[in-house]
């Protein structure tokens, strides 16, 4: 496994209004931030506040390239961006104890927190179609270029991490300063990662490495 110190590129915060920050997501131009109230949206290289939508957000945040999707209390919405109306909902799986969320090739991926687990779920029905085991508790999830990554908060830890899909081994660690937590994860699609602060008013990014061995 490889593991380093984490790059902290840069801090955007604190927000006015917000105690804490649980699910982020990128829509490819605003980073979106889950605050327990509000589903607010960030321009990353100014760090102004867009766009706030009155919706329940106190865990994961996801986008599928036209619609979000937040996680409160045991059910996922789907919300349109523009306006806020939830479009949908359906079952959480961890019904109540849900995490981070992403979206990745046509499905929802719940990490499940104390249970130590991330799951694929169908984004119309909830229906759960497959299971991760991690070993530590899970914060945020994302996908890039076919990577899976999740934060984790644990014992005053955070580290965020690649695994391997299929079986859950972890292939490479990135260490936060002690102190700093990780809730909500995701990748610009490029060279950063976008972390929710948690217990904070602070959105952080960290610099995504790039591998250098082959593609598994």
């Amino acid at each position: 496994m490889k593991h380093t110190v984490a790059e902290i590129i840069r801090e955007y915060g604190p927000f006015p209004g917000v105690d804490n920050v649980h699910g982020v997501s990128f829509d490819g131009r605003r980073v979106w931030m889950a605050t327990g109230t509000t589903l607010d949206a960030f321009d990353p290289d100014s760090g102004e506040v867009l766009t706030s939508l009155n919706v329940a957000a106190d865990a994961g945040t996801a986008f599928d390239g036209e619609y979000l999707f937040q996680i409160a209390e045991a059910v996922i919405r789907k919300i349109d961006p523009r306006t806020g109306e939830v479009l949908a909902t359906i079952p959480a799986p961890g019904d109540g104890g849900d995490s981070g969320l992403a979206w990745s090739e046509g499905s929802l991926w719940v990490g499940q927190h104390s249970g130590r687990k991330i799951h694929q779920i169908d984004p119309e029905t909830g229906t759960v179609l497959r299971t991760i085991e991690s070993d530590r508790f899970v914060t945020g999830v994302t996908w890039v270029d076919g990577e899976l990554w999740h934060g984790t908060w644990e014992n005053d830890e955070s580290d965020v991490r690649r695994i391997d899909p299929s079986t859950g081994e972890v292939l490479e660690r990135l260490d936060l300063p002690q102190g700093i937590g990780v809730s909500g994860l995701e990748c610009d699609g490029g060279d950063r990662f976008f972390c929710g602060g948690g217990d904070s008013p602070i959105v952080r990014s960290i610099r995504r490495p790039r591998r250098t061995e082959s593609a598994t």
